[in-house]
């Protein structure tokens, strides 16, 4: 593990998930998995690649995981991988930086667009959607979509290793091509934990992914502003009803939400006045849950409230 347990963390985290049941008890034990890292000091994060990969993988923050292995539909959390994978093709030259994919990278992102997701998933695949195929064309396709699950594989991450990252993300869905390849029964869809979003998150706020130089482009695009003339003005923010809400208006939050009929997810590295850099990642399933627009706002401000008790 990239995280270690910790009495103290672990007696918090217990108490939040407690505090949470009784504040939504229809939300069941199985569809809520989180993973919350706490950064004591001196953090060895947001420090603008001060740290080398090496240096930065020997820090192992304190961590509180609940069903944090646990496969979910990740929905638009997805385009975090996305965004590491599309840095990596640039920084090595397999693709070439244009007005038009920085557009696509900034829009996947801050405006969480499913059609710039779709640009992404095919430059970095040398893919595209369309009618089915015969079968031999179509097993040289299904096989060079599978790049970026390849790609994440070579990082021979624990938490990695069971995950899914293949699919373009849809309003409506998939047609053709893309929704042959999902599977008579969808069993192809994307699926990410908890633990496998955290720990990407962290290596971007570590300045390792990919570079320092692409870890802090990479922050700069998601990060969210709190001010409430702002979130006003655009419906979907992705603080709203997301673990932002839950935040004091003087913290910092850099995060990447996911929303669908089904699932409410968010991850978010969190800096706030009087209180450790923290990282959480938090997955709800369910109907009912994914309308809910509190559930997320209240783990959030439980866990600031925690975090500022911690010793």
């Amino acid at each position: 593990m990239f995280f270690h347990k910790d009495g103290q963390l672990e007696d918090a985290g217990d108490r939040i998930l407690e505090v949470v049941w009784a504040a939504f008890p229809s939300l069941a034990r199985n569809q809520l998995a989180l993973t919350w890292l706490v950064y004591d000091p001196p953090a060895p994060v947001n420090t603008g690649g001060a740290l080398s990969s090496t240096e930065f993988w020997k820090y192992s923050p304190r961590g509180f995981s609940y069903r944090g292995v646990e496969l979910m539909y990740p929905a638009s959390v997805v385009k975090l991988f996305y965004l590491v994978a599309i840095q990596e093709w640039l920084e090595r030259g397999m693709v070439q930086s244009s007005t038009e994919l920085d557009r696509a990278m900034r829009d996947m992102i801050v405006d969480s667009s499913n059609d710039a997701t779709g640009l992404i998933v095919d430059v970095l695949t040398g893919t595209t959607s369309g009618p089915e195929l015969s079968p031999a064309p179509f097993e040289t396709w299904k096989q060079q979509r599978l790049m970026v699950n390849r790609y994440f594989e070579s990082f021979g991450w624990e938490e990695l290793q069971t995950i899914n990252v293949c699919q373009k993300t849809w309003c409506d869905g998939p047609y053709g091509r893309e929704r042959a390849f999902y599977g008579e029964h969808f069993e192809n869809r994307n699926m990410l934990t908890t633990n496998a979003t955290a720990r990407l998150l962290h290596s971007i706020v570590g300045g390792v992914a990919v570079s320092a130089a692409r870890s802090q482009a990479m922050m700069a695009i998601l990060r969210r502003s709190l001010n409430p003339e702002v979130l006003l003005s655009d419906p979907e923010n992705q603080v709203t009803g997301f673990l932002g809400a839950g935040l004091p208006l003087d913290a910092q939050v850099w995060s990447k939400a996911g929303l669908m009929s089904r699932v409410r997810h968010d991850a978010a590295y969190i800096e706030s006045p009087d209180c450790r850099p923290y990282l959480l990642v938090v997955f709800t399933e369910g109907a009912d849950h994914a309308k809910n627009e509190s559930i997320l706002p209240f783990i959030s401000q439980q866990v600031v409230e925690a975090v500022r008790s911690l010793s």
